[in-house]
């Protein structure tokens, strides 16, 4: 039993960390300070290789959120994983993806930037695959594939920093911000933020990475993986120009609304919280392009508590459910695991932006700064539509799992047996209640005064009454070939395949090229290359060497038949 003795130290010290560095981002914000450190690592001919550490409240606090996120998800993988013979392998990965996302959130400097994001995609690409089958193969190549694209945005804005002398992109905001050329930083930097955090058009990777185990979906949909783009554009927001914060807004507004629309299609458990993960990143970036970075940071933390939840209690549903991930074969889990679903009930409903949960001081700011932002009707509608589409796929997901009828095929497996993981929930459970009101008091210390008219301060109620209506109509009907609603298939299937943004990612980008590729390879390397070439040689040459030992062998006949052909040519010619 060595395995658990090592899920508890590293739950103890994670923990403590996380105690500590929020005790410490208290106390800067207390004081107001930032702290900066400097670590001269070597220096060569008046050139000088350093280590940069930036604390301040801000990548403190994340950096406690992180920790204790990393502490409940380990305590639970205990259990999760208890019938893995790699357990030890499999806590030591998610130890290294942590340490990667703690060094990109300290580091004010875009190289040391670069190896935490790099970090962040390789230990990422070894978890997905963890199970190892095809599927997971390809979820993995095509995630670590989408994060290099990424990861080339970031070498190229490294390799712009030259013109400043120094990497350390935190002395140079204000500079960037009023240089012309120096813009191309923020394109680039913008690229590799919405590569790492799955916006339009690089979505397709998001639900593929569902092939990892749970705790690490638990773990990279809640605070580090998909999170990793909004802390990068939150550091960098005060060099962004106003063309690219309209058009970055569109294209995050349109994510949220795209994913919020294929939830409410989809039928595998995980794939719809995934979803939900990706709508969840369309708001922070739509936010955080409005120009209100201390509110997308603050959805940020808010939302990697209840996403964590979420997570977890899918994966106890989906463990008592003999690792069934479809919501129609659940149903009536309340009578069945009334703990677990009392988890999932609260950290859907801090989702939806429930009032007095963590979700809803977020979210209500969120739409509140929306309605009084100058923008045009079509961000407004899509901020309210999508609002509702989230309320729409969480009452979808509650009724198929906990109220609805029970479909599985044996009631013996089912019941709150996991006594460990319930232990790890439960750390986040309170968190999910108290960390909104908590994070509301330290962000904001005076009360953001938003005046609307009334009908515009109650649209995120009527949005949310609405938009749950349609999700409990949604689980009741059903489409079948006799249904009128038939011929809309071809419109929902569009819309629940994400746009078709998957077949593009994946047909799209490599159906041509090996198609290429195998006419090149019959036509030139099997075709006539090899016949004027190797192939063709090789024939001709043995070819006569046949015909040489013919002659040789059967010589006497040969040398008759000769004489017999010189004769006929002779009587001919002469």
């Amino acid at each position: 039993m060595k395995y658990i003795s090592i899920c508890y130290i590293n739950f103890i010290v994670l923990l403590l960390f996380s105690l500590t560095s929020l005790f410490y981002s208290l106390m800067f914000i207390i004081k107001d300070l930032i702290l900066f450190i400097e670590w001269e690592l070597i220096s060569f001919n008046s050139s000088s290789f350093s280590l940069t550490i930036l604390l301040d409240w801000m990548s403190l606090m994340f950096m406690g959120f992180v920790m204790f996120i990393s502490s409940m998800v380990i305590l639970y993988s205990e259990e999760y994983m208890s019938g893995d013979l790699n357990i030890n392998r499999f806590i030591m990965l998610v130890i290294m993806f942590v340490l990667s996302m703690i060094l990109l959130i300290i580091s004010p400097n875009i190289v040391s930037i670069l190896l935490g994001w790099d970090g962040l995609g390789l230990v990422s690409y070894c978890l997905v695959i963890y199970y190892q089958n095809v599927k997971s193969y390809n979820a993995g190549m095509i995630t670590a594939l989408s994060n290099r694209i990424g990861d080339v945005a970031l070498l190229l804005s490294i390799s712009w920093m030259i013109n400043y002398g120094s990497f350390n992109y935190i002395f140079y905001l204000n500079c960037m911000s009023n240089d012309f050329t120096m813009q191309l930083i923020s394109w680039l930097v913008v690229l590799a933020a919405f590569t790492k955090s799955a916006q339009i058009p690089f979505s397709s990777w998001l639900p593929a990475a569902m092939a990892a185990p749970t705790p690490v979906s638990s773990l990279v949909h809640s605070s580090t993986l998909v999170t990793a783009g909004v802390y990068l554009l939150i550091r960098f927001n005060f060099i962004f120009g106003d063309f690219l914060m309209m058009s970055m807004l569109l294209i995050s507004s349109l994510t949220m609304f795209m994913s919020g629309l294929g939830a409410n299609f989809e039928f595998d458990l995980k794939k719809v919280i995934a979803l939900s993960t990706l709508s969840q990143l369309g708001l922070m970036m739509s936010i955080l392009f409005l120009g209100n970075y201390k509110l997308a940071f603050f959805h940020l933390l808010t939302h990697a508590m209840f996403k964590a939840l979420l997570f977890m209690c899918a994966g106890s549903v989906i463990h008592n459910f003999s690792n069934s991930q479809d919501i129609r074969f659940m149903g009536s889990l309340m009578l069945q695991m009334p703990l677990t679903c009392t988890f999932f009930n609260i950290s859907n409903l801090a989702l939806c932006g429930f009032p007095f949960l963590a979700g809803f001081y977020s979210k209500d700011l969120i739409l509140e700064v929306c309605s009084l932002h100058y923008g045009n009707m079509l961000i407004y509608f899509l901020f309210y539509f999508s609002t509702g589409l989230t309320m729409c796929y969480s009452l979808r997901l509650c009724y198929y799992s906990i109220i609805g009828n029970l479909n599985f095929n044996s009631f013996y497996n089912l019941g709150d047996n996991g006594i460990i993981m319930l232990k790890g929930m439960s750390g986040l459970f309170l968190m999910v209640i108290f960390s909104g009101s908590s994070l509301s008091w330290l962000i904001f210390p005076t009360p953001t005064m938003i005046c609307l008219p009334l009908f515009m301060k109650l649209m995120a109620l009527l949005v949310s009454l609405f938009g749950g209506f349609m999700g409990y109509s949604l689980a009741k009907m059903s489409v079948s070939f006799s249904s009128n609603s038939y011929f809309l298939v071809k419109y929902l299937y569009f819309i629940s395949s994400m746009w078709y943004m998957p077949y593009l990612s994946t047909l799209g980008v490599n159906y041509y090229f090996l198609k290429l590729g195998s006419l090149v390879i019959k036509n030139f390397d099997q075709g006539w290359s090899e016949y004027l070439g190797g192939q063709g040689i090789y024939k001709f040459l043995g070819g006569l060497s046949k015909s040489s030992q013919l002659m040789e062998v059967n010589n006497l006949k040969i040398y008759l038949l000769m004489f017999i052909l010189w004769l006929v040519i002779l009587i001919i010619f002469i």
